[in-house]
């Protein structure tokens, strides 16, 4: 029997809880051999709150989480870890047709890790609501209360340049991104 990738639709927001219980449970019952990993995908994203930056963590998929398991030759789950999986609270179905679990492809699997690897590996994304091009006003700063247009985001600055017009001529001006907000 080889391993394989499968979803497992979750109650949202419950992600972690299904993981660390299974996590937990497939300990507590010695099946690690049948299933090896239970992952829940996030990437750390930045955002500014009241003038603070913090950094939290954001669900890549949510309402899903990834489990590698061995299944038996006819496609079925294994009686003692279907139990296992289906009794734990939060958990909704496999992804799959007719009762039987679907295995992602090769190309999804290698996907969700390279995506798992490189948000553990990255400094945290800015999230900001607008774009190269938009309309923004200015929050903050001698600008305060004026209209550009954004010129070019440089977030791994933390930085957005705006187009101003000052006596009457349009210049670039270097902004902290969340002195900004769209129009």
């Amino acid at each position: 029997m080889a391993k394989n990738w499968y979803v497992l639709r979750v109650q949202s927001n419950k992600e972690e809880t299904v993981r660390e219980t299974l996590d937990r449970k497939v300990k507590m019952e010695g099946v690690e051999d049948l299933l090896s990993e239970v992952l829940v995908p996030t990437e750390k994203v930045s955002t500014m709150k009241a003038g603070r930056r913090r950094v939290a963590e954001r669900k890549l998929y949510p309402g899903y989480v990834f489990v590698q398991m061995e299944i038996e030759p006819d496609g079925s789950i294994p009686e003692k870890l279907w139990f296992l999986i289906r009794e734990t609270a939060g958990v909704g179905d496999f992804i799959g047709t007719e009762g039987k679990p679907t295995a992602m492809k090769p190309h999804e699997v290698d996907k969700l890790l390279g995506e798992v690897e490189r948000s553990a590996e990255e400094a945290p994304t800015l999230r900001v609501n607008y774009a190269q091009g938009d309309q923004v006003r200015i929050k903050h700063g001698p600008f305060q209360d004026r209209e550009g247009t954004v010129d070019e985001m440089l977030l791994d600055k933390g930085l957005v340049r705006v187009i101003v017009e000052i006596f009457g001529r349009p210049n670039p001006v270097e902004l902290e991104y969340w002195k900004v907000e769209p129009v």
